[in-house]
């Protein structure tokens, strides 16, 4: 036994060696079971101490009587008692032992004949499992067939039954349907077919409709046969031939005349009463939300206009349509600091509308969970949801949104504007969450019809403001305003300043070009005081213009007579008001797009509307204003007499310059990708960007031209002032010889040393124009030293002033850092120029001979008109070298 501890198993082996029947059962031994060392509380040590003591009390007796005699003897051990108690327990354990064996050996046979039994079985049903699969197959070969037969045979049974079938519904339906018709033409009644009606259910309902309605054809068929037999189609035999309208609308004909019930009306009013009795019956389902009721309803009224009233009670009964329909005149919730921030070009836009995202937060919720109503309710779930859909989008969203455009409307154009574009957003942002959802096909996304519903209806709610070009006239005509708002006081300084220019033709023409420019302004203000403009869109371009208060312009040019203060800094170009002039520009053109959806067929025409735009103003009334204005104060330097010309014009250019690159940089960066739809709009856009580039770089060339031209002009009056005692100075002992550079040269390279830096702060950072800039004016400067140094005598002592003074034009000149591969060389005519000056006669000759080696920009020829300058260029041996040449 597996519960049978070692102990146990020692003592039952001790009892099959040794047993002994000297000691007979003791009195009140232990009766043991099995289940006595079965337990699993059952310890050999607690067993053998239970025997112990059980055989104890007798001798313990035997010592308490004894004690009082003798107290101090010692009694002997009796170990009778424990032989016996452990010769009967040793005794029951060998009965219990041969019992246990026994009770194992009958339930090793029981498992035997268990699993001989289970072993049968499964062979017989593996026999019975083959035995079918085999008859699977040969009637699987059966019915494939081999030939004509076979599968063919039972596909044409199959076939041949079925039409069994229907031709029998069809022989139930028609019989059923002459029944009815017996009933309603000769009883005036529909009880048969409105027993089907109550208890059919759905089913019944469905077949009940389609009977009635194939009732009604009967009749109307019947009407107009009969009609025709008689002659008069579509009328009755009433009095006098004529159509007797009481005949056709009474349930019973005019009994006195004899007639009989009329079915037609009878059947109709059987169809009317049929379809609200499932109208109310939907109605009821729906409030207690039982789908199954209404999928059942829902699939009867189906035959019923094609279920048209069943969707039209589910949607006009919709709670969210009544709460809106009482909540439709609510005021919008934006606050009017948000709408001064969206009416503020220089402001980030705040967002959509609090109220109408509000409502399309709702709308989100109310369709995701309406679809999954829909989805149960109806078998045709899809036309149910694209109602729906409609029903919100044409009523509810609409509604909120020309609210909050009109609003905005009424604020200025660019709220205007921006109210559109994140309305769109935000509502085309719905649509795709409504697609990913998928509504009625959730978790998978909407179908392809729904898709279509819900493109449809974001695309019809903003048709009337994208009809035509009504979008883009709006864009440019915000922008329009904002450039001109800017550049207010920019053109009115320059309309003064043309005003202050000489009366010459030209004079005149840019006075006239001022006039025109006044009276624009005077038409700008008189514009703002009109009412034309909403309040806040006026007093947003009165700050833009920088026209605070109404008493700075008072009331308008020409109301009271004051001008607009203007200072010079409102007449200069400035990077921050081009920058906030492509701002507005850059923001129009993101609205543009995806107001567009990414780009449509009309985005390169509105590209090229809006570039026209920004040239028109950045580039005309700002930049080429500007560049007038430099290019006249460039002639005037050029055609300064007196004094020195005045070049701080050149500061200006640089902004000039920067505002055309910002410029060129935004056309061919944002605007000409966006025209590459359309391939003869950017072959427009690319000519007339080229033509504007082309007239602004001729403007910027015109400047340079004239500012070297007034550099060279100044240069040689420096020159002209030269001294003839400057290369000739006595000899009194006195001279020091490095003081020797005279004040025309320190006059000449101050000047020049100022126009270089006036030239690298206007074109740093374009070394190409700068280079040929610099590299003009040292041609220039080198010609002019050429011939100044041919016009002066030169002693021994003035040579070396020459020498330093054409060592210091050198210097200047390499500071520019030229091109030495172009200019470098020519540099060493000058230092030759110095050497015919300062060498003796016996070097002169051999320098002349080795003239023209690695020496460019002269002749040899030209070199006698210096040597002859010299102190000694009468001298044999200054006569001799120049025999050389």
């Amino acid at each position: 036994m597996s519960t049978r501890s070692p102990d146990t198993a020692s003592l039952l082996s001790s009892t099959s060696t040794s047993r002994p029947t000297t000691f007979s059962a003791p009195r009140g031994a232990q009766i043991y079971t099995l289940d006595t060392f079965s337990s699993q509380a059952f310890i050999v040590k607690d067993f053998i101490e239970s025997l112990t003591e059980a055989s104890l009390p007798t001798q313990r007796k035997s010592l308490s009587s004894t004690t009082a005699t003798a107290t101090t003897t010692k009694q002997a051990f009796d170990p009778k008692p424990l032989i016996r108690t452990f010769e009967h327990t040793l005794a029951r354990l060998r009965t219990l032992s041969e019992e246990l064996e026994s009770r194992e050996n009958e339930l090793a046979g029981s498992v035997r004949r268990a699993e001989n039994q289970h072993n049968t079985n499964i062979q017989s049903r593996s026999q019975e499992l083959e035995r079918t699969v085999e008859a699977f197959h040969r009637l699987e070969r059966t019915l494939d067939g081999d030939g004509d037969t076979g599968g063919n045979a039972a596909m044409q049974i199959g076939e041949r039954l079925e039409e069994l079938d229907r031709q029998r519904q069809r022989a139930q339906d028609a019989k059923f349907i002459l029944q009815c018709w017996v009933e309603v033409s000769e009883r005036g009644d529909l009880s048969a077919l409105d027993d089907v009606r109550r208890m059919g259910g759905g089913e019944g309902k469905v077949r009940c409709a389609h009977i009635a309605r194939q009732l009604l054809n009967i009749s109307q068929r019947l009407d107009a046969s009969a009609s025709s037999a008689n002659g008069t189609p579509q009328q009755t035999n009433g009095v006098n031939g004529h159509h007797n309208d009481e005949d056709d609308e009474s349930p019973v004909r005019n009994k006195s005349r004899g007639t009989a019930h009329n079915p037609r009306e009878i059947i109709e009013k059987f169809l009317e009463m049929l379809e609200k009795d499932l109208l109310k019956s939907f109605d009821d389902f729906y409030r207690r939300q039982n789908f199954p009721g209404m999928m059942e309803t829902s699939l009867a009224l189906r035959s019923f206009s094609s279920g048209q009233s069943v969707i039209s009670l589910f949607v006009n009964q919709h709670q969210f349509f009544i709460d809106r329909a009482q909540l439709i005149t609510e005021d919008l919730a934006m606050d009017a600091s948000s709408w001064d921030d969206l009416a503020d070009p220089d402001s980030a836009p705040p967002g959509v509308e609090p109220s109408l995202q509000s409502l399309l937060d709702e709308v989100k919720l109310v369709c995701q969970e309406e679809s999954f109503i829909i989805k149960r309710a109806f078998p045709f779930h899809e036309e149910v949801l694209a109602r729906f859909l409609q029903r919100v989008f044409q009523q509810s969203i609409q509604q909120k949104l020309e609210m909050v455009l009109n609003k905005a409307d009424s604020i200025s154009s660019l709220a205007f504007l921006r109210s559109l574009q994140s309305s769109r957003s935000y509502i085309a942002g719905l649509v795709e969450d409504l697609k990913q959802h998928g509504l009625t096909e959730h978790p998978e996304p909407a179908s392809a019809t729904t898709s279509a519903v819900l493109d449809q209806q974001l695309d019809e709610l903003f048709v009337p403001y994208f009809t035509g070009s009504s979008y883009i006239e709006r864009e440019k005509r915000n922008l329009g305003e904002l450039f001109e708002g800017l550049l207010f006081k920019f053109q009115i300084y320059h309309s003064r300043r043309r005003k202050m220019q000489p009366s010459s033709y030209l004079g005149q023409l840019a006075a006239r070009g001022g006039e025109y420019i006044s009276n624009a302004r005077e038409a700008y203000t008189k514009r703002l005081d009109t009412a034309e403009l909403p309040a806040r869109q006026k007093a947003m371009l009165l700050r833009i213009a920088g026209l605070h208060e109404r008493g700075e312009h008072g009331g308008g040019v020409g109301a009271q007579g004051k001008e607009v203060d203007v200072t010079d800094e409102d007449g200069q170009l400035s990077l921050g008001t081009t920058k906030r002039m492509l701002k507005w520009l850059a923001e129009g053109v993101g609205r543009s797009l995806e107001l567009a959806a990414g780009g449509g067929s009309e985005t390169p025409r509105e590209v090229r509307e809006l570039l026209h735009l920004l040239v028109a103003n950045v580039g005309e009334i700002y930049l080429e204003t500007a560049l007038d204005s430099l290019g006249d104060a460039a002639a005037a330097a050029e055609g300064a007499k007196g004094g020195e010309p005045d070049l701080s014009y050149l500061s200006e250019l640089r902004g000039a310059v920067s505002v055309l690159g910002l410029t060129l940089t935004t056309i061919r960066m944002l605007l000409l990708p966006l025209a590459a739809g359309n391939l003869s709009v950017r072959r427009e856009l690319e000519k007339y960007t080229t033509s504007f580039t082309e007239r602004m770089e001729g403007k910027v060339d015109l400047i340079l031209n004239r500012t070297l031209d007034a550099s060279l002009a100044w240069s040689g009056k420096l020159l002209a002032g030269q001294k003839k005692t400057d290369f000739r100075p006595r000899d009194d002992g006195n001279l020091q010889l490095d003081r020797l550079q005279t004040p025309t040269c320190a006059a000449l390279t101050g000047f020049l040393s100022k126009v270089h830096g006036k030239a690298v702060l206007a074109l740093g950072g374009r070394d190409s124009v700068l280079e040929a800039f610099n590299l003009e004016l040292a041609i220039g400067l080198r010609t002019l030293l050429l011939v100044h140094f041919r016009s002066f005598a030169v002693s021994q002592i003035g040579a070396l002033t020459v020498s330093k003074d054409i060592t210091k034009y050198i210097e200047l000149l390499r500071g520019w850092e030229l091109p030495e591969g172009v200019f470098g060389p020519s540099l060493e005519v000058l230092t030759e120029v110095a050497n015919l000056f300062v060498i003796s006669p016996e070097a002169l000759r051999e320098r002349l001979r080795g003239f023209g080696q690695g020496v460019v920009g002269m002749e040899r020829g030209d070199l006698r008109a210096y040597v002859l300058r010299r102190e000694d260029g009468g001298s044999v041996g200054v006569q001799a070298a120049l025999g050389v040449l």
